[in-house]
């Protein structure tokens, strides 16, 4: 199958052929008809998978016959509303629209966070016909009126299962409530837990239902291997790893914040470059850490889950848990960035006795043991006892026993009560230009 049989106009095919694309993914071949045809669509993808450009390229052609070159605010009414959970996954939304657009006369531009909201308003009253937007950062702009949705004809949730985990189903409940009830809806999501069903019923009308991404797979092109050793040797066995094996772009992932901030700066003690990204940076700095880090001109990005969810980062060839999810499906989520596009990859875990119970976890959810190889040097010590993972402790050599409390708590942090009190990018009681920093 080709593009030329999607039924995708001239100058979406020209945009496609010039970015060396002949031959469109699974994903893109079953929901770009959908789309096309007008119907709601409920989408199983993860990152990765061509995702963005399934709603795109079929996004742009349904706008594409009211597009006008004229430069009046008022014939560039917002008329397709991109919703994602992190700013880095608006920009790379936004960027593949610009791309796959740039034939069509229609404007685009992202609202987000963390950035000063004033350029914002200026683009979106000189016009645009496609929003991209986090939900806390939409939310202040609809409160200071600079946001019409009266003619909007399409709205797309993308990667609605992380949306959930961040906190913002009231903002989407509410963001809901302004949206015309005549409109096409799709909504993506890499799992379907009965919280995201709920809201797809709620949100989709007759939808069809495309699933490309079977929940809690994990792609054959990775290697997996878990390396066991003592939580204070894990930093020096990471560095070992990274320098005997000459490994360049490995993704790291921590669980809090603060140790991503440690972690980063330990290695570069250690003479091998990194920088954290995650939400209480700056966005200039996950920009740069971002450009740096594809760039080569560092070896390592440390990330948390949060942070690291929309990051399109093409041949990742190394994923390193240097600490384990406390949520299984997001080993899957984590191991995902990597052997992608037929390109092989690696992902390497770090378990000391503290994250057993996890590991367990993580097999039942995979059917499946992970490999276990001791790095000689690194053999765990039998005699140090496993002690709780509390309060987001990270077990992780910041300090005997674990890391720094993140406000995580309890053994269920699916459930309410385990939810951390800000988790990043969920709102909080900071001034509104920023109290949402996705």
């Amino acid at each position: 199958m080709s593009f030329d049989t999607l039924g995708l106009l001239p100058e979406l095919l020209r945009a496609v052929r010039e970015q060396g694309y002949e031959t469109p993914t699974p994903i893109q071949a079953q929901a770009i008809p959908v789309v096309l045809q007008g119907r709601d669509l409920m989408g199983g993808a993860q990152t990765g998978t061509g995702k963005t450009a399934a709603f795109t390229l079929p996004m742009l052609q349904r706008l594409a016959p009211q597009a006008s070159t004229s430069t009046s605010p008022a014939k560039h009414p917002i008329r397709a509303l991109v919703l994602t959970p992190t700013r880095e996954l608006a920009m790379q939304v936004e960027e593949s629209i610009r791309t796959y657009g740039k034939h069509i006369p229609l404007r685009s531009t992202t609202i987000f966070g963390g950035v000063n909201i004033n350029p914002q308003i200026a683009a979106l009253r000189k016009g645009v016909e496609i929003l991209v937007a986090t939900p806390g950062r939409l939310l202040d702009h609809h409160q200071q009126g600079t946001l019409r949705f009266d003619q909007l004809e399409i709205l797309v949730l993308d990667e609605a299962d992380r949306m959930l985990d961040m906190g913002f189903i009231r903002d989407i409940k509410k963001i809901l409530a302004l949206l015309p009830a005549k409109r096409q809806s799709l909504l993506f999501s890499a799992t379907f837990s009965g919280e995201i069903r709920e809201l797809a019923a709620s949100l989709l009308k007759d939808p069809a239902s495309v699933d490309v991404a079977p929940r809690n797979s994990t792609t054959e092109l990775v290697k997996q291997v878990v390396h066991p050793v003592d939580r204070e040797r894990k930093r020096a066995l990471l560095a070992h790893l990274i320098q005997t094996k000459n490994l360049e772009q490995v993704l790291v992932f921590t669980r809090t914040k603060h140790g991503a901030n440690r972690l980063a700066e330990q290695l570069d003690k250690d003479g091998i470059s990194a920088l954290a990204i995650h939400g209480n940076k700056s966005q200039p700095q996950r920009i740069k850490a971002l450009s740096d880090f594809k760039q080569g001109n560092i070896r390592v990005l440390v990330a948390t889950d949060i942070a690291a969810r929309g990051l399109d980062i093409d041949q990742l060839p190394h994923v390193v848990n240097y600490e384990l999810p406390q949520v299984p499906e997001d080993y899957v989520h984590r191991i995902g960035r990597t052997g992608r596009a037929g390109s092989e990859g690696e992902a390497l875990s770090l378990v000391c006795v503290d994250e057993h119970k996890l590991l367990k976890g993580i097999e039942r959810l995979l059917k499946n043991p992970l490999p276990s190889e001791v790095v000689a040097g690194f053999a765990p010590d039998p005699a140090i006892k496993a002690e709780p993972i509390e309060n987001g402790r990270s077990g992780g050599g910041q300090r005997p026993g674990g890391g720094r409390p993140s406000g995580r708590q309890g053994s269920n942090p699916r459930s309410s009560s385990a939810r951390p009190a800000r988790p990043e990018g969920r709102r909080g009681s900071a001034p509104s230009s920023s109290r949402r920093g996705v």
